[in-house]
C-alpha cells in the first residue's frame, strides 16, 4: 500500500490493480464486497469465502445486514443486484480476511488509526498533515495558507452553530447553503455544478478571491450569530443570510470597481490538466 493518494475510496476502488465495481448511493461511494474479497484473497469463490469469515466472526455475522446493502448493477448477464458496502463497512470486513493479501491494508488503516489518535492529543499534526497534503497536490504556499485559515474559520462556526442548538446535518447543509447563496448567488451545490464538479470538495477549487469571500461569509456569520444571540434553527437562518449579505455586498463591490467576477468556472482539475499537458 505504498501509494501516497490519502483517499480511502480510491485506494479501494484500485486496490492491486484490480478495478473494484462502486456506485454512488445515498451521496457516498458503495463498492461490490465479492470484488473486494476477490481482490484480497485466493479464493476461488469470493461468495463462498465469504460466508466462511462471517461464520468465523460472530460480531461480524450480527451487524451485516446493517454494513450490506444489495446495490443495482448493469452487468453481462443484464441488471443484477449486488451486495455493497461503503468505506467504513469494508473497513470493518477487511478486518476478519486472514489472507497475506489482506494484511497490507490492515496495516495501513491501523497507521491511519495511529495517526487519528495522535492528532487528537495534538491538533497542529493535523494541520501539519493537511499542509503536506496540499502541497503535494500541487498547490502554491500562499493557497495553501487561505485554505487552512477556511478550516479554522468554518470549525469555528459550526462549535457556534452546536452551542446555539443546531445539530442535525441536514440543518448545517441548509445554514452552509444560505451563506453561500447571499455570498456567491449560488449553493455548493449549484457552484459545484458550474465549476464542474463531481464528489470533489468544492473549496479545493476555489481561487484566492473565492476562498476569501467564502471565509467572509462564514466569520459574519459568526460574530453576528454571537452578537444576536441566535438560538436554534430560525434564528441561526436569519444569521446566515446577513452574514453571507455582508460577504455577498463586498464581493459585489470589488466586481463592481474591478470589472471582472469573483466567481470563476475554473477548478483545481483543470489547473492539473493543463500543466500535464505543458510537461
Amino acid at each position: 500500500m505504498s501509494d501516497p493518494n490519502p483517499n480511502p475510496e480510491t485506494r479501494i476502488a484500485l486496490f492491486q490493480r484490480q478495478e473494484i465495481r462502486r456506485t454512488i448511493h445515498n451521496d457516498e461511494w458503495w463498492f461490490v464486497v465479492v470484488d473486494v474479497v476477490a481482490a484480497l484473497t485466493d479464493a476461488a469463490n469470493p461468495t463462498d469465502y465469504l460466508n466462511k469469515i462471517r461464520r468465523r466472526d460472530p460480531e461480524l455475522a450480527k451487524g451485516y445486514g446493517q454494513i450490506v446493502h444489495p446495490l443495482l448493477f448493469q452487468t453481462t448477464g443484464g441488471p443484477q443486484n449486488l451486495n455493497c458496502a461503503n468505506t467504513e463497512g469494508l473497513f470493518r470486513i477487511i478486518q476478519s480476511i486472514p489472507s497475506p493479501k489482506a494484511e497490507p491494508f490492515k496495516r495501513w488503516l491501523a497507521k491511519v488509526g495511529y495517526e487519528r489518535i495522535q492528532e487528537i492529543e495534538n491538533p497542529e499534526l493535523a494541520a501539519k498533515r493537511t499542509r503536506a497534503i496540499y502541497k503535494a497536490k500541487g498547490y502554491s504556499d500562499d493557497w495553501i495558507e487561505k485554505r487552512m485559515r477556511s478550516i479554522a474559520i468554518r470549525d469555528e462556526l459550526t462549535d457556534e452553530w452546536q452551542k446555539r442548538g443546531v445539530k442535525e446535518q441536514r440543518e448545517y447543509a441548509i445554514l452552509t447553503a444560505e451563506i453561500s447563496k447571499a455570498t456567491f448567488g449560488l449553493t455548493p451545490g449549484q457552484y459545484a455544478e458550474f465549476k464542474r464538479l463531481k464528489r470533489e470538495n468544492l473549496r479545493d477549487h476555489m481561487t484566492d478571491l473565492e476562498l476569501i469571500f467564502s471565509m467572509l461569509g462564514e466569520a459574519a456569520t459568526t460574530e453576528i450569530a454571537r452578537n444576536r444571540g441566535a438560538q436554534g434553527f430560525p434564528q441561526n437562518k436569519h444569521a446566515a443570510r446577513s452574514g453571507g449579505s455582508v460577504a455577498g455586498n463586498a464581493r459585489r463591490e470589488l466586481e463592481k470597481k474591478s470589472g471582472r467576477k469573483v466567481v470563476t468556472s475554473g477548478n483545481y482539475l483543470a489547473l492539473k490538466q493543463s500543466v500535464k499537458k505543458v510537461k
